[in-house]
């Protein structure tokens, strides 16, 4: 009768030891023990009294008298569990897991984590949404000619985790998809001259034709209604989109101002505290 769990049958082997043909006056363990209370020693069948065996070490016993070839040595361990049963399929629970369990005891060598191999045991980043990139223009405002499109420069890099952004080209080292995003203030020392901003995302020096990935955002005709021009002395445009870039795939932001009186030097980037005119973007994961 038992109360509790049902004890595994066989889960707990007594361990024991046979040695014959020694003729030295000790024997050596299979198995470690702390005292002599942990085995019962025969010689030849007769049980030895422990206050004439001494525990040399946690696995050597030395007898009473020296053995000689013809000598049997049997040991018993007690309580001494030397194997385990195999546990049936499907009886290991979550609560038998507790603890860490050694990389060792893995069977399977990796699994696969967006697309990549990763070691078990080992460790991955998962939806970290990198590379990322986002710059500003914080000092310098940049003066624009008449109906040019004009490179934007940025001075102020607040996020680049994989150093890509360099002579105000965002270089891609990492093939994907990615989200981009792009915003331009232009004013105008003029009052009320300015009647349209276009800004471009131009992909690998390419134009935006609508056939080289490239986009445009733009504020043309400011306050047009009822076909008068409404010009305004600030514009804004800009957006966000998602595209897939190949690796060493670039983008750069062109800015074109059109003004009212045509003459150059009128339009210019805004640069103030760089929450107007930034760059940015991230690979999505």
């Amino acid at each position: 009768m038992y109360i509790g769990t049902p004890p595994q049958s066989g889960f707990i082997t007594t361990a024991k030891q046979r040695i014959t043909s020694s003729t030295n006056n000790y024997v050596d363990l299979d198995h470690s023990i702390s005292s002599l209370a942990d085995v019962i020693v025969w010689v030849n069948f007769v049980k030895q009294d422990s206050t004439n065996l001494s525990l040399t070490t946690s696995t050597r016993i030395t007898l009473g008298g020296t053995l000689v070839s013809s000598d049997i040595v049997e040991i018993a361990y007690l309580g001494k569990a030397v194997a385990t049963q195999t546990p049936d399929t499907g009886t290991v629970t979550n609560d038998m897991l507790a603890g860490s369990i050694a990389n060792s005891k893995l069977a399977n060598s990796s699994i696969t984590l967006n697309g990549s191999a990763v070691s078990l045991g080992g460790s991955a980043t998962v939806g970290a949404n990198t590379p990322q990139f986002f710059v500003r223009k914080t000092s310098s405002a940049q003066t624009l000619n008449y109906n040019t499109a004009t490179l934007c420069t940025f001075n102020t890099e607040d996020i680049d985790t994989a150093g890509d952004f360099a002579s105000n080209r965002y270089t891609f080292s990492t093939a994907g998809t990615y989200l981009i995003t792009v915003n331009i203030k232009l004013d105008s020392s003029n009052t009320n001259d300015v009647r349209g901003l276009v800004v471009e995302v131009r992909k690998n020096g390419s134009a935006s034709d609508g056939t080289h990935g490239a986009f445009v955002f733009d504020q043309l005709n400011a306050g047009y209604i009822s076909g008068s021009d409404r010009p305004t002395q600030d514009a804004m445009a800009g957006g966000s989109f998602i595209q897939t870039y190949a690796q060493n795939d670039y983008l750069e932001i062109f800015v074109t101002q059109k003004t009212g009186t045509q003459l150059d030097n009128i339009g210019r980037i805004n640069a103030g505290d760089g929450r107007n005119t930034y760059f940015g973007g991230y690979k999505i994961s």
